[in-house]
Parts: C-alpha cells; sequence; structure tokens
C-alpha cells in the first residue's frame, strides 16, 4: 500500500517535530491508515503484527486529542505485560516531548503500588498498563475513569489467551457509555470478535496485509552486543569476510551520518544515502555504489528502496528495524539471482526481543554468533595474503632480479625459510603500523581544540553556542537541543552558563564533536546557532590587572568588580563568603 509522510496527517506542529527526533521519515502502512480514523473519532479494529509501529499508530492520535489542561484521566491503554506497558509509556514520551503538560503514568505489576498511586495522584491524561493492576487501583479508586474519552487494547488476542477477559469487560464497563475504542491484535480469534461487536459502534477496519519472507539463500545472523560496541563489530566483520559490496541499514537520518563518518574516518570506502538528499545526490552515490568505487552503503529504510543492484554480498543491520516487513526487505538485498548472502544483525539490551518477534515473523532461524576476534581478522589476513603470494607466483615470470637479491641473504646461518618469514614478518608490521597510524590520526582530528576548554569537570569539554540571554534563551533550551538532535539524556549535560550574548555548556568529551555537529545545523529558540569549543579560561588568581576592553570593565569607588566577562574568563578579587547561618 501507498505510505503517507506525516507531514500530510495533519498533526501538530509538537508532534512533527518529536517524530522527526526520532528520525523517522515517513509512517508505516499501519500508522498511514490508523492515524486519521483514530483523529476523526471512530471505534477502530487493527490487525497488525508487532512490530509495525503500532504504538504511534494509537499514540500519536492519543496525544493529540489530550487536553493538557485538565488533570483527568483521558484515556487508557490495556498491555498484556508489563514489557509491553514500558515501552508503550517509553515511546510515547518521546513522542509527547514537546507538548507541555501531559503526564503519562504506567501501572502494572511487579512494581510498589504505593509509588503508582502517588504518581496518579498528580495528575494523569494517559495511562498505560496491565489488565490485573489496572483493576487494582480501580478498586482502591486512586484511578477513576469517568473522564476517559479513549480506549486502546494492545496485542488483544495476547491478552484473552492469559485469561484476561474478565478484566478486560470490567475495565471496559467502567468508562464511559460514549468513547472511542481501539483494539489492536495480530489474529482475530471468535472471543476477540465476540468482544468487538459486543463494545464498538460501527468499528472501521484496518488490515495490514503482512509479506512473507521468500529468501531462503541468505543465511542470518546476530551478534548480542551492547550499544558502543557495535561500530567496532561491524569494522571487524568486514575486515574478516571482505565483502565486495554491502548494505548498512540504520533507523535513522543521524545515525546513518554518524556511521558513514566513522567508518570514512577509519579509511572505509563508504558513503550515505537517506531521505535529506536531494534526487541528484541519490543518484550520484547510487552510481559510485554500482561501479563499485564505493562499497559500503548506509541507508535508511526509506532511501533503501530504490536500490536494485545484484551483487550485495552482505547486509547489515546495525539498527534493527521498527518494522519486521523491513527486515525482511532489508535482508532481501542480497542473495539475489540465485546467489548465496549473509545478513548480520546486532542486537543490543532489549532489542533481543525485538529479534525475537522478527523470528516468529519470518518464520526463520536466526543464529548467534560471535564478533570476529583481532586474532580471527589477523588469521584471515595472514591467509589471504598467502594466497596472494601464490597467485603471484603462479602468473609472474620476471622474478629472476628478485631471486638473486634473496639468494644473496641466503648463507650457512639463514635459509631461504628465514627470508620469506623475515619479509611477511615486514610486510605484516607495515599493515599493522599502517592501520595506528590511521587511528591516531582519527583520534587527533576529534580531540583537537577540545583538550582544555576551561571545564569545570574532568571528562567535559566546554562549548561555546552564539546565542544568550538576549535571546530569551533558557538553560532547558539548551539540554533539550542537545538531547532531541544527537539523543543523548538530558541528565548527562554538565554546567551551562549563560551570558548576555552567548553561552557556555558543557559535555562529555566522547560526545562533543557529535553535539558540535548537530547544533551546528539546527536552531534554538528559533535562532540558527554557531558552536564551538570554548577558549582555555585563565586562571584568575594569576591576574594582575583587568585585561579586557575599556567599554567592559566596570567600577565601584575606584575598585575594579569581581565577576565573569562575556568570554568567561574571571577577573577581580573574590571575597571569602562567611555564611551567617547559625550552626
Amino acid at each position: 500500500m501507498t505510505t503517507l509522510k506525516f507531514t500530510e496527517l495533519n498533526l501538530s506542529h509538537e508532534i512533527l517535530k518529536a517524530v522527526q527526533d526520532l528520525g523517522f521519515e515517513e509512517a508505516t502502512p499501519i500508522q498511514s491508515l490508523s492515524i486519521p480514523k483514530m483523529m476523526a473519532g471512530a471505534d477502530i479494529i487493527g490487525q497488525a503484527q508487532t512490530g509495525t509501529g503500532k504504538t504511534a499508530a494509537f499514540g500519536i492520535p492519543l496525544l493529540e486529542k489530550t487536553d493538557a489542561k485538565s488533570k483527568n484521566v483521558q484515556s487508557i491503554i490495556l498491555c498484556p505485560t508489563r514489557e509491553l506497558a514500558i515501552q508503550v509509556c517509553e515511546e510515547l514520551k518521546l513522542l509527547s516531548k514537546y507538548k507541555r503538560g501531559i503526564n503519562i503514568v504506567p501501572v502494572y505489576g511487579g512494581q510498589p503500588i504505593n509509588r503508582q498511586m502517588l504518581a496518579l495522584s498528580k495528575g494523569a491524561q494517559i495511562v498505560v498498563g496491565t489488565p490485573g493492576r489496572v483493576i487494582d487501583h480501580l478498586e482502591r479508586k486512586t484511578l477513576k475513569l469517568e473522564f476517559a474519552s479513549t480506549i486502546v487494547l494492545d496485542e488483544a488476542d495476547e491478552m484473552l489467551d492469559m485469561g484476561f477477559r474478565d478484566d478486560i469487560e470490567l475495565i471496559l464497563k467502567s468508562l464511559p457509555q460514549e468513547r472511542q475504542t481501539v483494539f489492536f491484535s495480530a489474529t482475530m480469534p471468535k472471543e476477540f470478535l465476540f468482544l468487538t461487536k459486543k463494545y464498538q459502534k460501527h468499528p472501521e477496519t484496518v488490515k495490514v496485509v503482512s509479506e512473507k519472507l521468500t529468501v531462503p539463500l541468505i543465511e542470518q545472523y546476530y551478534f548480542d552486543i551492547r550499544e558502543h560496541q557495535k561500530l567496532e563489530a561491524l569494522t571487524r566483520c568486514l575486515d574478516m569476510y571482505d565483502p565486495k559490496l554491502s548494505l548498512v541499514f540504520c533507523n535513522t537520518k543521524r545515525r546513518v551520518d554518524e556511521v558513514t563518518s566513522s567508518l570514512q574516518a577509519r579509511g572505509y570506502s563508504a558513503d550515505a544515502i537517506h531521505g535529506d538528499m536531494n534526487q541528484s545526490q541519490r543518484d550520484r552515490v547510487m552510481a559510485k555504489f554500482r561501479s563499485g568505487s564505493i562499497e559500503l552503503l548506509i541507508a535508511t529504510d526509506v532511501a533503501a528502496r530504490g536500490i536494485d543492484v545484484d551483487d550485495i554480498d552482505m547486509v547489515f543491520n546495525y539498527d534493527l528495524p521498527q518494522d519486521d516487513e523491513d527486515y525482511v526487505h532489508r535482508i532481501g538485498r542480497t542473495g539475489r539471482a540465485g546467489r548465496a548472502g549473509k545478513a548480520y544483525s546486532f542486537v543490543s539490551g532489549k532489542e533481543i526481543y525485538k529479534l525475537r518477534d522478527i523470528q516468529r515473523y519470518t518464520n526463520a532461524n536466526v543464529k548467534r554468533t560471535q564478533v570476529p576476534s583481532l586474532a580471527d581478522v589477523e588469521n584471515v589476513k595472514t591467509v589471504l595474503l598467502l594466497e596472494k603470494v601464490k597467485d603471484f607466483l603462479k602468473d609472474e615470470k620476471d622474478t629472476e632480479k628478485y631471486s638473486r637479491m634473496a639468494e644473496s641473504l641466503i648463507s650457512g646461518e639463514i635459509t631461504s625459510l628465514d627470508v620469506a618469514a623475515a619479509l611477511l614478518k615486514m610486510i605484516f608490521v607495515s599493515e599493522k603500523k599502517e592501520q595506528e597510524e590511521k587511528k591516531a590520526d582519527m583520534f587527533a582530528k576529534q580531540s583537537k581544540g577540545y583538550e582544555n576548554t576551561g571545564a569545570r569537570e574532568s571528562g567535559m569539554t566546554r562549548l561555546f553556542i552564539s546565542i544568550g540571554k538576549k535571546d530569551n534563551v533558557r538553560a532547558g533550551d539548551f539540554v533539550g537541543a542537545i538531547a532531541g538532535e544527537t539523543g543523548l539524556a538530558g541528565n548527562v549535560v554538565g554546567n551551562i552558563k549563560i551570558l548576555d550574548a552567548f553561552s557556555f555548556v558543557e559535555v562529555p568529551d566522547e560526545h562533543a564533536d557529535n553535539v558540535i555537529n548537530a547544533l551546528n545545523s539546527s536552531n534554538i529558540k528559533g535562532k540558527r546557532v554557531s558552536v564551538e569549543p570554548a577558549k582555555p579560561t585563565a586562571n584568575a588568581g594569576s591576574e594582575t590587572r583587568d585585561t579586557r576592553p575599556k567599554h567592559m570593565r566596570k567600577f565601584d569607588g575606584g575598585k575594579r568588580l569581581s565577576g565573569e566577562d562575556e568570554t568567561g574568563r574571571r577577573y577581580g578579587s573574590f571575597p571569602k563568603v562567611v555564611s551567617k547561618r547559625k550552626r
């Protein structure tokens, strides 16, 4: 089916910005079908597999219809498990990050109920919970649903299989008669259909037909690794297997750019393709990929739909796809025209549950394997080098000059085997040195200008940002921009100092380059900003005179005031502050 862009769904600016931050380029089929109908207030029967983007399909309309001024529960979402309830709640919070005043509270078993009661007492417009714990709160009267206008049953068939039918009906009866009732289910058992007839009014069915896996020649593997190990795992695979052409899939445009830059810095022939590129740019990249002038193409799902290259050896899922069908499309790029292919997925933390959904959907055996070790890579390189030597000896006839040179080295103590071994060692050492120099150059490039920026804490980089108080900017604006543009948690941002014309923000050293690149191409408070490492601050104690320009100097009875000038430089004397608090 034809999918829609989020900008075509008549969504608010706040939701569109959150979707953009998440890096999604267009709505999935279930989102394209469900969002307009839910926004219109219709009851929905949605049939779609896990991993098709269902949470955003019902979550976005709920958020758009929520009245932030009212603290009453306006929507309730039922999930079969605590894990799914937490996942749904986290995704809704990401989607609502720019909608002020909306509170989303999860309630599920296994967590102290007192903590949930406190959260509910503060006001929650959207509640996400498991049936048993929701019933518990209803009986305690800590959850009231008389103002709830929408209820969503996520994975309804699974809840029925788990024996929650009575609980579901009790919750449905606790809501007002005039409401919107939305059921999402992968299957349509009789029990489910009975509920739809009993509790929905003229429901509209939204069904996404799943494609089946038709690529049996593809060997599928996954690595269970941590997020920060993904790049190293990818480079080791490339070194180990030396594929001619490879595709690397990421979920967001930002991630595509980051991975591409990192691979290029390590000397790999790589380029990117994603939705921010115009058609001529995409065509140029694809022409280079087809001709083999680049060996690695890093792409998002949407941008990769036009890729039609038969001899792709490997596909790497750097991020697991949001939609199970996208997994099929991704790995189907290899193993074409009767050729064998390989697909590797990088799985981190809770993504293992997502992989299980993919395995159920594709009915495929995705085997766990180990990331190649450095020793594995070196052994492969050794074999390749020896094969090259053998091939050279077969094809090359004009070696007489070099034979005489080798013979001159042979003596009673040095054999021909010693000479060959020494030459091979020299080649290996030379290659290793070259690789180390590349890494050293990359490190120097990344750390240039960051070694002494005047940060208060070790391990932090102090950044200069070209807006300040006159632009009505607040500390929260900087934290929000950094979190939104880079995906970093707000709590990693360090000290923030806002001056009249500009500001200083501290971020962890390892993320400084990413923050600078992201903010330099973004706006804060509607203002285009310039970001760079701050210049080192002078030691206030060592200053003997006011080094600021004359127009910036301040006097108080002939005495220079203490403080910090617009460059963040400390000046003046700082008398000891004595606390007046009684001890």
